[in-house]
């Protein structure tokens, strides 16, 4: 089965190792037809701690690393 990408802006990075990437979508309201803005921030291992805040990253889904992190950067632009 084929693994989860998300793309999203990292709004922290105060963590060892962790950033938080917000990331957000558009979903259309089932009644009222319109387009909604919903966003989730997912905490995201970076490795090398070259991620800093405000940069675009993309997240994969990968095995649970710790209590909340389930997701690891794999490209960075800023």
């Amino acid at each position: 089965m084929p693994k989860r990408v998300m793309q999203g802006v990292v709004v922290s990075d105060k963590q060892e190792k962790t950033v938080t990437v917000l990331v957000e979508r558009r979903i259309m309201h089932p009644l009222y037809k319109k387009y909604v803005k919903k966003s989730k921030k997912y905490a995201a291992h970076d490795e090398g701690n070259v991620c800093k805040v405000g940069d675009k990253v993309s997240i994969q889904e990968c095995r649970p690393l710790s209590k909340n992190k389930r997701w690891e950067i794999v490209t960075a632009s800023a």
